[in-house]
């Protein structure tokens, strides 16, 4: 195609979708500004500085992972919400409280596991799972759970809040959901807040309303450049040591392949254990979920009944089967989401999942109520959108830049961005 008819497309293209140029506009600008502060150069008339300025490229890339780590919690979490509503046809504002409950009932197994290994629990175990985690009760630095240190405890603890919290969301489909099966989404929609607001109080009449501290620090991992090359140490003390002349022989420290860039010394990106281990675990619970959908017989049943429940029961294909699944699977999703990003805060409240719902909830709208995959994108923007909004506004504001966002695509596409695409 000719320069003179892509130009002439464009043309037409902005006149017929004038909404979506400008927001096309807008983040062209803020990608050119971030790339100017990246590079220290700043564009100003007179006094007013209008582009630019000065960011350090590590920051920047610590917000990025930031963003995807904060993202992949979220989108994990709203994969059932996504379900619930594509297949059930009702907004579960309980999703919260499921979340809340998977993170108490994996944090009170995971500090039970971990205070026999360290020899705190003298033999009482409710003690730790309930007011052992009050002030009289061992501290997070006692046991300083960490996927590195106490990986039985990690794992033994995100067993438990998928198992608990599955068979939470099974008995309520059971005494609540299940007898309004045939009603409205609105009657649904206002019992699930009910079971929203029990399951919130049992959990603080079980474990109390206090905050909870979880973990305290633990290892990381650091890249870093080091006299021009990139490194891996476990220290930042290993770093300023390497850029002296040498690591210490028993610390770890390894230099990437790769050219060497000017003299460059400086930390790049830090990662912890927990957010490693939320990473890690969410993309292998996403990448199972999408072959359960794409190459089983249930999840072709699931994406038919999301499509047409009442052409799917025609066809013969077990819908109460279907329904069970579906709390199965977002019930033991949204406990794993809960339990990993707590264990990512290194702090447990009642109100965790509550807290969260709102961010959840525009993540699903955001990526096309629905859709999984809508969901996983969704949160991955919202997550992003919140951090790197950092370099532009204050941190308080950065929620409400979430829900800007969000609200800015939804002008462009009423239906989200996976829009009319279900289930899978």
């Amino acid at each position: 195609m000719a320069t003179a008819e892509r130009v002439a497309a464009l043309r037409l293209e902005v006149a017929e979708r004038p909404k979506t140029a400008l927001f096309g506009l807008f983040l062209v600008g803020l990608g050119v500004d971030l790339l100017l502060k990246v590079f220290g150069v700043e564009v100003a008339v007179g006094s007013v500085k209008l582009l630019g300025g000065t960011l350090a490229a590590s920051r920047l890339v610590t917000l990025v992972w930031d963003g995807v780590v904060v993202g992949l919690g979220i989108g994990l979490a709203g994969i059932g919400l996504s379900m619930t509503y594509s297949i059930l046809s009702f907004a579960n504002f309980a999703h919260g409280d499921y979340i809340t409950t998977g993170a108490f009932a994996g944090w009170a197994v995971a500090w039970v596991v971990a205070g026999l290994g360290a020899g705190v629990l003298d033999g009482n175990f409710l003690y730790l799972a309930t007011v052992g985690f009050g002030p009289e009760g061992p501290s997070a630095a006692d046991l300083s759970v960490n996927a590195v240190g106490n990986p039985l405890a990690v794992v033994g603890g995100l067993v438990v809040a998928v198992v608990v919290t599955v068979a939470v969301s099974l008995v309520l489909d059971r005494l609540v959901f299940r007898p309004m099966r045939d009603q409205s989404g609105i009657a649904v929609l206002i019992a699930s807040i009910g079971v929203a607001l029990a399951l919130r109080y049992l959990i603080v009449f079980v474990f109390g309303a206090s905050n909870r501290g979880l973990t305290a620090g633990g290892p990381k991992l650091i890249l870093a450049g080091v006299s021009g090359k990139l490194a891996l140490a476990t220290e930042r003390s290993t770093i300023i040591l390497a850029s002296d002349g040498g690591p210490p022989a028993d610390a770890f420290y390894v230099e990437l392949p790769g050219p060497a860039f000017g003299s460059y010394t400086a930390e790049i990106l830090s990662v912890t254990s927990a957010e490693a281990t939320l990473v890690a675990t969410s993309l292998a619970l996403m990448v199972a979920l999408h072959l359960t959908l794409q190459r089983t017989k249930l999840g072709k049943a699931m994406r038919a009944m999301a499509d047409n429940e009442d052409l799917a029961r025609v066809t013969g294909i077990p819908t109460e089967r279907v329904v069970r699944a579906t709390w199965i699977i977002g019930g033991g999703l949204a406990g794993a989401a809960g339990y990993l990003m707590a264990l990512e805060q290194g702090t447990l409240s009642y109100n965790l999942g509550w807290v969260l719902l709102l961010l959840i909830f525009a993540a699903v709208i955001l990526g096309g109520i629905g859709s999984i995959y809508g969901a996983i994108v969704g949160g991955l923007l919202i997550g992003l959108t919140q951090s790197v909004s950092l370099v532009w506004i204050p941190s308080s504001f950065s929620t409400a830049a979430a829900f800007a966002i969000m609200i800015l695509v939804l002008v462009i596409r009423p239906d989200g961005l996976f829009g009319g695409v279900t289930t899978a």
